[in-house]
């Protein structure tokens, strides 16, 4: 039992290295998100200060474009890769705890199949939102996508250039083709060409 406290900490602390690192290095006008609703499709807001004060602030370094668009560029493309490892720890802490159930001499049979059934419910999660992400991105070639489904609710988020409404409608629909009838969430976050 101390080995897997052990493990838990030491993923713990390397992921709250990660991220401060992570956060103190990323300035916070790299980021714009447009955002559609389901309850207002059309209602579009963006970071403030996303793309004027990023754009002075850019000339003001004297920093070349391209430096900074690879940048940029890099630190979205680490974001989706955080997301997924944060959720995958989640998950696999979850599962531990549920394998205690299914291993415990002192559960009951109930319990042990409310355990083994809830394990698969998270596989299934996880695997309905990797088929997905590469459906999504097949669908319209976008640069990255992260699907994170949670409390009867879905949120993807689109990493490219521009997404359009029909676009959103048409993700909203593979959601809920995988999902069923579901509360979803597509944001948008813009890269730089």
């Amino acid at each position: 039992m101390l080995k897997k406290q052990t493990v838990w900490l030491l993923t713990m602390l390397s992921l709250m290295i990660v991220l401060s690192v992570y956060y103190i290095t990323t300035d916070p006008d790299d980021y714009a998100f447009e955002q559609f609703g389901e309850d207002n499709p059309d209602s579009e807001t963006a970071a403030p200060g996303s793309d004027v004060n990023k754009e002075e602030a850019d000339g003001a370094d004297g920093a070349d474009d391209a430096d900074v668009e690879n940048i940029s560029q890099t630190h979205q493309d680490e974001l989706f890769t955080m997301l997924r490892m944060k959720i995958q720890d989640e998950r696999s802490m979850k599962k531990d705890r549920l394998k205690g159930i299914v291993t415990s001499g002192t559960a009951t049979v109930d319990e042990k199949n409310e355990a083994m059934n809830a394990m698969d419910d998270i596989d299934e999660m996880s695997t309905k939102e990797s088929i997905l992400e590469q459906s999504i991105i097949a669908q319209a070639d976008y640069q990255d996508v992260f699907v994170r489904s949670e409390d009867n609710k879905v949120q993807v988020h689109v990493l490219s250039q521009d997404l359009t409404r029909e676009e959103v409608v048409n993700i909203m629909q593979m959601v809920r083709d995988e999902f069923g009838d579901i509360t979803v969430k597509v944001n948008h976050e813009t890269t730089e060409s």
